[in-house]
């Protein structure tokens, strides 16, 4: 199936990539020249500039963007969006908040064109692994394009499914899971879904990613927790000297803390015990902070989403200025003394 690509860093090359080994060689365009060399070489076909891979994909054209969030991705969706006709389709795989998806669905809506929010999860392991894609727009445009989807997700993995679906016509109406009852295929199993209209599947990346920050900081700290077992201060008795890369790898088997992102950490873990390539200062993309502003809007507890993303923040401040008012309180107060700052770790 044709499609173009619009957009060739990380993850969008890699999509590309998929596509053209998969059977489905993207026309794409990218601002600047460097990734097109290697993917020419791997059967994507190379535009000459916007026109130029709107021109030449056949009606009715899809174009899948794969751009920051934010005003990279806004001026690329004027700029095609502006050169698609009736019909076509306009694909958003990027980060990009919900409410700006309402936005540009309904202008393009009046020119005909549709547009389709793509949540995308896979990182760089997407070209081997496949992408989870969470999609939201027209059910129509979504089955148009279904090829393009069934290429890029993950595909039957052999997980059953967790329970009755939402297409299974042993249960009744009012038991089938989302409340769904129109007929068709449990896509959810292959790797993709279509979530609702424009905004869905942005908004369930959103909290997808606001999860990952959760769960991130969970390994975080437990394994920061680990690595102090052996601190000084301790009872002699009640000091352990622990193998963290060897628990981690312990926990991939059979436990129930496994995951991807524990394999990840395990595999980090077994490179660098001590994680001396990393600094800890931990940026957010603003999933997290949008996760949080929908939490509130919604007035849903949000309790661990919402520390993990302030640890993100505290991260990026060595010795950050709350620290230094409290330290201030306690001397002003009881003329309490700042403890000095202890050395830096060299242990195994």
């Amino acid at each position: 199936m044709q499609i173009g690509m619009y957009g060739l860093g990380r993850m969008g090359g890699n999509m590309a990539r998929r596509l053209a080994r998969r059977g489905h060689p993207p026309l794409v365009w990218n601002i600047t020249p460097e990734p097109f060399a290697a993917l020419s070489r791997e059967g994507a076909v190379i535009a000459s500039s916007i026109e130029d891979l709107v021109a030449r994909l056949a009606p009715p054209r899809a174009v899948w963007l794969m751009l920051p969030a934010g005003e990279v991705t806004e001026a690329a969706v004027e700029a095609v969006g502006a050169r698609l006709s009736p019909g076509d389709a306009l694909l958003d795989g990027g980060n990009t908040h919900f409410k700006d998806d309402v936005r540009r669905a309904e202008r393009l809506a009046a020119r005909g064109v549709h547009y389709l929010d793509v949540g995308t999860s896979g990182g760089v392991w997407g070209l081997e692994r496949g992408y989870c894609l969470m999609i939201g727009g027209q059910r129509e445009v979504v089955e148009r394009l279904r090829p393009i989807f069934e290429a890029l997700a993950p595909g039957d993995l052999g997980i059953a499914p967790a329970g009755p679906g939402p297409f299974d016509s042993a249960s009744p109406p009012a038991t089938r899971r989302s409340g769904r009852t129109d007929p068709g295929p449990r896509t959810e199993v292959e790797g993709y879904l279509h979530c609702g209209p424009p905004g869905a599947g942005h908004f369930v990346k959103m909290i997808h990613n606001g999860i990952e920050y959760g769960l991130m900081q969970a390994y975080a700290e437990g394994f920061d927790i680990l690595r102090h077992a052996g601190a000084p201060d301790l009872p002699a008795g009640q000091r352990y000297d622990l193998d963290l890369a060897a628990i981690a790898e312990l926990w991939r088997r059979g436990s129930v803390v496994s995951s991807w992102l524990l394999d990840l950490a395990a595999g980090e873990l077994a490179k660098d015990p001590r994680l001396d390539g990393f600094t800890g200062h931990v940026p957010d993309s603003g999933e997290g902070r949008w996760t949080v502003q929908a939490a509130l809007e919604e007035a849903v507890p949000a309790d661990v989403l919402a520390a993990a993303l302030f640890a993100r923040f505290r991260s990026r401040d060595e010795a950050a200025f709350a620290g230094k008012l409290l330290s201030a309180l306690r001397h002003a107060f009881g003329g309490h003394a700042e403890a000095p700052a202890p050395a830096p770790d060299r242990a195994p």
